[in-house]
């Protein structure tokens, strides 16, 4: 038989805590899908370490040269050909151009490649997609056979090619690699597409009236959106990696101007008696690489609603 004092023991208004003293109080703070993926991020330690990193590159990249003594293309002509040192933390080239400053204009331009590529790589990828998936039928048929041919040109050479005829400068160079590389990527938001459209919030959408472009715009592509970013983070990582084979092999950046892959160009032959020179925009190519990849795994995983890593 249970009395009073039992039954309030265990009336479920005021839940306590066995050996805690007083009766407490519990609430539950619901989370927003926005605070769900930055929970999950930043518990990807990995992905934080390589999102400070990139940060600090593309901060010294873009601003670097304003504060730096030494300017692009001004030489030190009391300074040839000299290793790294206090003055020159980089060393010099043959006519004495330091080679921080150096280092700091090829970045700038190869990050404003890469950020370009991935702008234009992802809207395209993003806008064939999602009218492919979503439309399926002749439009679908006719935006894959597109993809198709795309991805069985070689791509190494059809971007040799393309930069060859193309003399626009930097920003042709990354129209030339954002064209050729936005294929794959729509192939991935499609099948995002296909899935989310027999979903029955859009069936409900479709039968209030709404029109197939406030469908897409308000209810899939916000549902696709770690899909997408995901997808552009690896296109920069691509990016920067085309860009530097093209300015090697002499087809991409042009002098005056520079880049990483020029400036490497350029060392090949000295990177036995300066190879200071030639190593240095090497691992600034590699880091900016590494960093944006496993950016990208953590946005995976943050995006990822089975994903068991933080407990939200």
């Amino acid at each position: 038989m249970v009395t009073a004092s039992d039954e309030r023991l265990v009336t479920p208004e005021r839940p306590t805590q066995m050996g805690t003293g007083p009766e407490r109080e519990f609430t539950v703070k619901a989370r927003t899908q926005t605070q769900l993926v930055l929970r999950r991020f930043f518990a990807h330690k990995l992905a934080v370490g390589s999102l400070v990193v990139f940060v600090v590159l593309l901060v010294l990249s873009l601003l670097g040269q304003r504060f730096w003594k030494y300017k692009y293309g001004v030489p030190d002509t009391n300074s040839l050909s000299q290793p790294p040192s206090g003055e020159h933390p980089l060393g010099t080239g043959d006519l004495g151009e330091d080679g921080l400053a150096q280092l700091l204009r090829g970045a700038q331009r190869s990050m404003q490649i890469s950020l370009l590529v991935m702008v234009m790589q992802t809207a395209t990828a993003t806008l064939v997609g999602a009218v492919a998936g979503y439309f399926r039928g002749w439009v679908d048929a006719v935006l894959m056979r597109l993809v198709d041919l795309l991805l069985t040109l070689p791509g190494l050479a059809l971007l040799i090619v393309l930069a060859s005829r193309i003399q626009a400068g930097w920003i042709g160079v990354a129209f030339v690699i954002a064209f050729l590389g936005w294929a794959p990527d729509s192939r991935v938001v499609r099948g995002v597409f296909l899935s989310l459209r027999e979903k029955e919030y859009v069936e409900a959408a479709r039968a209030l009236g709404a029109r197939d472009r406030r469908i897409i715009v308000r209810h899939l592509l916000p549902n696709s959106l770690g899909v997408i970013i995901v997808n552009a983070t690896l296109a920069l990582a691509t990016a920067i990696l085309a860009e530097a084979a093209l300015s090697y092999l002499g087809f991409g950046v042009q002098a005056p101007e520079t880049s990483l892959g020029k400036l490497i160009s350029d060392a090949q032959g000295a990177v036995d008696t300066r190879p200071w020179l030639f190593y240095f925009p090497g691992v600034v190519i590699i880091l900016i690489a590494l960093t944006v990849n496993f950016i990208g795994d953590g946005l995976r995983d943050a995006f990822d609603p089975t994903q068991t890593r933080v407990r939200a």
